[in-house]
């Protein structure tokens, strides 16, 4: 029987560019982007596994990565005695390779020589940028009860959005028969569709793969094939035991602003998809011992309020508003993601920058903002709108950018009082 605790390793990929999150990961990977007032992307896939019992945990990555390491390396801290870790494997130049990784298996096999604790049996592969609850351990008991080398977990997604994953094809015993990545083509999509739940779906690949450790070794040595989706698992299922493990339950690809905006504000629902009230499966992220958020006869509905947030005098309207943020009296934030502050101006420096121009951090007075996203650390003058209201699709400001018809403004963007967006 597989011990989990001392035998599997869990891999976090994290070092893609994040293009299509563009401008939020202009400073940041995708991992470290702020999800749901006071988390990171990455608490996620961590959260699944220490909630797994799994404690040996690498996070691969190589873009933008300061802000993952801070988060990583103030989070997540493992009491000596337990033998685990959460720690950053950042892409490192060698004797043998100079390059940046070219693909999430390139990004593997350039760390295998850190994965040499012969106690290792199993690797568990993750992505950095989903959002799901999963007990990991029923992966592993069922790769376990397949006698499987490979296995890829799958969630059912529709047949229109089967260009955006890998979508496999399996047999009466589960066994992965035919894979392919992002297909294009309606007929191939067609063939590979299956009935679910009364109508059809496609079977889509998590980016959850576990292997035999072994297996692992040689799939990615024999040829220097860099991308898990469109070369390694099509080659495993080819000739290795590989089976796809079904996952019913809430999961999402955080792949687009759209994606991001419409699945964080979902939380604010009275039943969310991802419950985060659950205490016997809770999402870690950095604890900041901050003051409870703090209101000034406001009116609040279906929304979200961090910790240490100040909201004077407003209307917060299905809304995340996120810690330390504060929000200036006659202002009203309707269908907005704030990321909040990291850190409180003091009443001095307030005046001396009012002083100069320069907007308080946060919202001002007499504001009106509507489906918006603002960064961490903005500063929004008096008076100022920001609603869209040409419904551009897309555009690219000096310190705002708009993507299907969102406005997102820069970490530490400057909106002077009187704007209008």
């Amino acid at each position: 029987m597989i011990n989990p605790m001392k035998e599997v390793l869990c891999v976090i990929l994290g070092g893609g560019r994040g293009s299509r999150l563009y401008p939020l990961t202009k400073e940041r990977c995708k991992p470290a982007i702020p999800l749901f007032g006071k988390h990171r992307l990455i608490d996620i896939p961590i959260s699944n596994c220490l909630n797994s019992g799994l404690r040996k945990i690498y996070i691969l990555t190589q873009f933008n990565s300061e802000s993952l390491n801070k988060h990583i390396s103030r989070t997540y801290k493992m009491e000596p005695f337990s033998k685990g870790f959460v720690e950053i494997m950042a892409a490192e130049q060698s004797m043998e390779d100079a390059d940046w990784f070219q693909g999430t298996a390139d990004a593997v096999r350039r760390c295998l020589k850190h994965f040499n604790d012969p106690v290792i049996k199993y690797v568990l592969i993750l992505s950095g940028d989903q959002l799901y609850k999963l007990n990991l351990r029923r992966i592993i008991r069922y790769h376990e009860s397949k006698k499987a080398e490979v296995t890829v977990a799958c969630n059912y997604v529709k047949p229109e959005e089967a260009p955006d994953f890998g979508i496999m094809a399996v047999d009466g015993n589960a066994r992965i028969k035919r894979f392919v990545e992002k297909p294009q083509g309606q007929s191939e999509i067609t063939e590979m569709a299956v009935k679910h739940g009364g109508g059809t779906s496609c079977l889509g690949s998590m980016g959850i793969y576990m292997f035999d450790k072994r297996v692992l070794v040689e799939l990615l040595t024999k040829e220097r094939k860099v991308d898990f989706g469109h070369e390694i698992i099509p080659d495993a299922i080819q000739t290795r035991s590989t089976y796809a493990f079904m996952f019913d339950g809430y999961w999402r690809d955080i792949g687009t602003i759209k994606t991001f905006y419409e699945e964080n504000l979902m939380l604010t629902d009275t039943f969310p998809p991802l419950d985060m009230f659950d205490e016997t499966w809770q999402i870690f992220t950095r604890p900041r011992y901050l003051p409870p958020a703090k209101f000034e006869n406001s009116t609040v509905k279906k929304s979200i309020i961090a910790e240490g947030a100040i909201i004077l005098s407003s209307e917060i309207v299905h809304s995340i508003i996120g810690l330390r943020f504060r929000v200036g009296s006659g202002s009203v934030v309707k269908d907005t993601i704030t990321m909040g502050c990291d850190y409180y101006e003091t009443e001095g420096k307030m005046r001396k920058n009012l002083a100069r121009g320069i907007p308080s951090l946060g919202v001002g007075n007499g504001c009106y903002i509507e489906r918006a996203i603002l960064d961490k650390d903005v500063r929004i003058g008096d008076n100022v709108r920001i609603t869209n209201s040409k419904n551009v699709d897309n555009y690219d400001g000096q310190d705002y950018f708009i993507r299907d018809g969102i406005v997102i403004l820069n970490k530490n963007a400057v909106i002077p009082s009187g704007t209008v967006i």
